[in-house]
């Protein structure tokens, strides 16, 4: 990778680009936007933002995958009011 950043993916460390996009790092992740939220630094982020927003050193992303019937759980079995944590 060339130059990298670090920032917090769903609380958990990770290397990026250094001139990576929300979009850049979903697509790395192989998650299609379709379906997901994503905040960057607690600001909620339009679709239409997610190729346009660069993403800086210690920046903290969450994201969240809409889910449909049931009672939604993140990725550790734990209730998250209608939204999972992608993968």
């Amino acid at each position: 990778m060339a130059e990298a950043i670090q920032i917090h993916v769903n609380g958990d460390p990770r290397d990026v680009r250094a001139d990576a996009t929300v979009g850049d790092l979903l697509r790395e992740l192989a998650i299609k936007t379709e379906r997901v939220a994503v905040e960057v630094n607690l600001e909620i982020l339009d679709r239409k933002e997610f190729d346009q927003r660069s993403l800086k050193q210690g920046d903290r992303v969450e994201i969240l995958s809409f889910i449909g019937g049931g009672a939604p759980l993140d990725m550790y079995g734990r209730g998250r009011r209608g939204f999972v944590h992608a993968e």
